[in-house]
């Protein structure tokens, strides 16, 4: 039993041996800076002048967010922010609805009437009579970062299923359109978006040249506000499709056969195979997709900062380039850390609802 006993706590001390080093690195990245940055928040805190003067911060508690979040005589009303109130009240319809006919759980109809509550009630606060917002540009960016997300996400997600399906043959050609697919991910930032400049240029640009051939007009897709975020957001999908396509391919190849053979066998073929068989197999492989792709596409910086430097007129501005140029450009870093923080928590948020809504049953 000693013996035994011994060689239990030896295993133990083994484990954490070998856990240290990424423990010790988590926490030195990512734990220690959220802290750091958290603290910042709460100070007034001018980048160069605490580099010269540690002593010259100043705290503030939650001022910082008061001067990101809020305003002067800030009101509410249900007819404030039509879309995203509507998208609200349609969620609440949706949550009802699935519950009533059985096809949503009463755990997962609650997590989305919540978060449909929040969309109505958040973006119904506004300046009233002789009010405005104290940071002015704050929630716009916010609308277009969620815009951003909500378009990228779904793109990203459709279009590397579809891609994955049609891929999953085992043959050469299928192995050299995979890797053709996947390269685009290899590649940097700044590469993209200069390919991309190019595409879209009302000059010399391919998009350009096939309107140009069909008879249209070429748009000036960089600098007109409609559509300079469809760009963003063109580009960000054709980056963002090769590691989201990996995943759905071995979700795929992780299916029985024998499942496809037994809903043949009931008439499920083509699309009512992929409907009723492939898609409730990748439940799973889709959750950890949209996870993914909503934190990495509420960190959009250089498609924006590149492609269109926030414009024109900020309707690509995002949310972390607005942090950069407060903290970096403005040296306000105790506002700019405010800022980070909301983005953490509007990221965990939807990371949380979508694990929730996309849970297996038991």
């Amino acid at each position: 039993m000693a013996v035994t006993s011994r060689s239990r706590l030896s295993q133990t001390q083994a484990a954490w041996i070998l856990l240290a080093p990424f423990l010790l690195t988590y926490g030195l990245f990512l734990v220690y800076p959220f802290f750091q940055g958290l603290w910042i928040s709460l100070h007034d805190w001018n980048l160069l002048a605490v580099a010269f003067n540690p002593d010259a911060k100043e705290y503030v508690g939650l001022r910082n967010y008061e001067r990101v979040m809020w305003g002067r005589n800030i009101e509410w009303s249900l007819l404030a922010a039509p879309f995203w109130q509507g998208l609200g009240l349609a969620g609440l319809a949706l949550a009802a609805g699935l519950h009533w006919a059985g096809r949503m759980s009463r755990f997962n109809a609650v997590a989305l009437a919540v978060a449909s509550v929040l969309l109505i009630v958040i973006p119904g606060f506004h300046p009233g009579e002789e009010g405005r917002w104290y940071d002015r540009r704050f929630w716009p960016t916010v609308g277009n970062t969620l815009v951003f997300v909500g378009l990228a996400v779904p793109g990203v997600t459709i279009t590397a299923l579809a891609l994955a399906a049609a891929l999953n043959r085992e043959t050469r050609a299928m192995g050299a359109l995979r890797t053709l697919f996947f390269l685009s991910q290899v590649l940097s930032v700044t590469v993209v978006t200069l390919i991309w400049q190019i595409m879209f240029s009302p000059r010399q640009g391919l998009i350009a040249n096939v309107t140009d051939v069909l008879g249209g007009s070429p748009i000036n897709w960089l600098t007109d506000p409609q559509f300079a975020m469809a760009a963003i957001v063109i580009a960000t999908i054709w980056w963002s499709l090769g590691i989201a396509m990996i995943l759905f391919l071995a979700g795929l190849q992780d299916i029985s056969k024998d499942i496809y053979e037994a809903a043949a066998l009931d008439n499920a073929r083509g699309i009512k195979a992929f409907w009723y068989v492939t898609l409730p197999n990748l439940k799973r492989t889709v959750t950890l997709v949209v996870v993914l792709q909503i934190i990495l596409h509420f960190q959009v910086f250089g498609q924006s900062h590149l492609m269109t430097q926030g414009g024109p007129n900020d309707t690509t501005q995002v949310l972390v380039r607005y942090i950069y140029q407060t903290g970096f450009r403005d040296s306000e870093l105790g506002r700019a850390s405010a800022m980070a923080v909301f983005l953490f928590l509007i990221m965990g948020a939807f990371s949380v609802i979508q694990f929730i809504v996309g849970r297996e049953k038991s």
